[in-house]
């Protein structure tokens, strides 16, 4: 059975919640048992936002120091804040324009401004964690599908999620 860890942080409003649950949902469409666990108290104020996400079989929801697979940081200034939670060959997914602040990086925030949908960075860091074969439990077309159940009343919304997921696979 899959099994793996992450953290997603960033601030708040950008919509690390939203892609919490779009792994979780992803995860349940596999049949693959899932916890999750978010802080976003200061969210409404562009604070500090982090969430947990379990995929396999676990009973806590919260991953502990040393102990993620992954880190997907939509600001890339909370990498040094939660990076401790990363086993010692844990990766990283981060936003950035500079190379050298994660393993893995992707300009979401100009990205999001080429696409006309500042919002979307979240969904561009998981596509550019998506273009790393084996990164992650789940691959592609399982986000886009369900990225298309959970927009499936909103087409225009779903047309620019998946336009954001793609941003991020081609870098």
């Amino acid at each position: 059975m899959t099994q793996q860890q992450l953290i997603i942080s960033g601030v708040g409003g950008q919509g690390i919640l939203f892609i919490t649950r779009l792994l979780a949902e992803t995860a349940i469409a596999r049949g693959v048992p899932v916890l999750t666990s978010e802080t976003h108290g200061m969210a409404q104020r562009g604070g500090i936002v982090v969430s947990h996400l379990k995929i396999g079989n676990f009973t806590s929801p919260l991953v502990r120091p040393g102990q993620a697979d992954g880190l997907l940081s939509l600001k890339g200034e909370t990498v040094a804040l939660h990076s401790h939670f990363l086993r010692q060959d844990g990766w990283s997914v981060t936003n950035s324009s500079s190379p050298d602040r994660a393993q893995f990086t992707v300009d979401a925030d100009a990205a999001s401004l080429l696409l006309g949908n500042p919002q979307a960075v979240n969904l561009i860091v998981l596509g550019r964690a998506l273009a790393e074969p084996g990164l992650l439990f789940c691959n592609l077309e399982e986000v886009e599908a369900a990225l298309a159940v959970k927009l499936a009343a909103k087409p225009r919304l779903l047309e620019g999620a998946l336009a954001a997921l793609h941003a991020g696979i081609t870098g």
